[in-house]
């Protein structure tokens, strides 16, 4: 399988709904649990990509870019975007669909970094 097959199959999609418990006192989604999310999608997609250890080392300028009201559904998808010697990156974008219509926009976007490694928790290549 090539290098463009590959970030096409591991790309990851995830939907949840955002219900009152994860929101703030502006009725809009935490910032700290969007991040989570985040962190746990690109987790997933690095995981999927290389099938082996991953691990977060950098997380790169998280854009808020509209607010995430409760009581709407959002999409999470994250996708490998730089693939190195022992590390790779994913971007993970947020996006916000009303429950009862077709509106749908991007809301948050970010990029995260992964270190492949053994199981001595030392960095080796990605095969």
């Amino acid at each position: 399988m090539n290098l463009k097959e590959r970030i096409e199959k591991s790309e990851t999609r995830i939907f949840k709904a955002v219900f009152p418990n994860t929101t703030n006192h502006y009725d809009t989604l935490f910032g700290g649990t969007a991040m989570q999310l985040m962190d746990e999608v690109a987790f997933i997609t690095a995981t999927r990509f290389s099938r082996m250890r991953m691990v977060t080392v950098n997380s790169d300028r998280i854009d808020f870019n509209r607010p995430i009201p409760a009581g709407t559904i959002i999409e999470l998808v994250g996708k490998v975007t730089y693939l190195g010697n022992t590390s790779l990156k994913v971007k993970v974008k947020i996006y916000i669909e009303e429950m009862y219509s077709d509106v749908r926009e991007e809301a948050i976007s970010g990029e995260f970094t992964f270190v492949a490694i053994d199981e001595n928790k030392k960095p080796i290549a990605i095969s």
